[in-house]
């Protein structure tokens, strides 16, 4: 029967060996490496490991522009599995998605790619695309008590672990791994379009959706379109700094996982702030894990989610 088959997938698909995470951005954000893929409706699928848990997975993910999703757990031997992490070295504490090696690609040639078993192979359903509804925010004009903004550091800036661990205390940010009694109260008010919501405790117009995975490169070349269109009427769009991403964290994740407020769209599990990070590499908000975390320059993708100052907050 074949993997494909049994997952529901073209007949005509193929496993790309030499695709790996790693690869990834330089293929579909169109840097480096590997020849672009440029069809939208083309999807390519390679497997990886799933290194997040307490145990890695053998996962297979389907990768297409702007579109990554993956779509069936392999129960590879979970020795086979462990030792191909082991040998991935010292990595940052945030990078555990690994390239397979040798003798697992040799078990899935041998086991999984033209087999009838099914045993082993746990198909992953799709998720269904959100629709936002009604933010259950009051409107910027109703009635509202009065409130004292803070002000957030604005400005594109190079920050190292301490930089970033100093910067959480002295806001009080919640963050899963360095300050778990943090709370930062926000105020977001309705800005009446079903495109933004305002936050009166810092001053800022937020995204409620976002924007897809890519590279940085790619997400400033679309904030430049969005502000040329003037998205939501204004033209003056940016990338979120540190402090203010996550000025948004919330210490209870909501209903759909995340450690945001429900107003906002859970497609952005973690997004680019405006920050590289001392010695090297960027930062990036995380709010399925609830944290600040850094990842080398050669996996250099992410979500966005744009913030502007609302100065016309009543």
């Amino acid at each position: 029967m074949g993997l494909f088959k049994q997952l529901d997938l073209a007949t005509t698909s193929t496993i790309d060996w030499e695709m790996t995470p790693e690869y990834t951005f330089g293929t579909f954000e169109s840097w480096g490496g590997k020849e672009r893929v440029r069809s939208a409706r083309e999807r390519v699928y390679y497997f990886f490991i799933d290194s997040w848990g307490d145990d890695p997975k053998l996962c297979l993910m389907e990768r297409g522009i702007k579109h990554a999703r993956v779509v069936a757990e392999i129960l590879a031997p979970p020795e086979m599995v462990r030792s191909c992490v082991g040998k991935q070295g010292r990595v940052a504490l945030f990078e555990r998605s690994f390239a397979i090696d040798e003798p697992l690609k040799k078990w899935l040639l041998e086991n999984i790619i033209d087999t009838d078993d099914s045993t082993m192979i746990i198909p992953i359903e799709k998720e269904d695309t959100e629709t936002l509804s009604s933010s259950g925010l009051p409107h910027r004009d109703d009635p509202q008590p009065e409130i004292s903004p803070i002000s957030l550091p604005s400005h594109s800036v190079e920050m190292s672990e301490e930089d970033v661990t100093a910067l959480i205390a002295k806001f009080n940010f919640f963050d899963t791994d360095r300050n778990t009694a943090g709370r930062f109260d926000n105020f977001l008010v309705d800005n009446g379009n079903n495109l933004t919501v305002s936050d009166r405790a810092t001053g800022l117009m937020w995204q409620r959706e976002g924007l897809d995975i890519m590279s940085n490169r790619m997400l400033r070349l679309e904030i430049e379109r969005m502000n040329k269109e003037q998205y939501g009427g204004y033209s003056d769009w940016r990338i979120p700094t540190p402090a203010e991403a996550l000025s948004l964290m919330e210490p209870a994740k909501n209903d759909r996982d995340q450690h945001l407020h429900p107003c906002f769209s859970a497609q952005q599990p973690f997004i680019f702030v405006a920050a590289t990070r001392s010695p090297g590499g960027y930062w990036f908000v995380d709010y399925k894990q609830g944290r600040a975390f850094w990842a080398s320059g050669t996996i250099p993708g992410g979500f966005g989610r744009l913030c502007r100052a609302d100065t016309d907050l009543p």
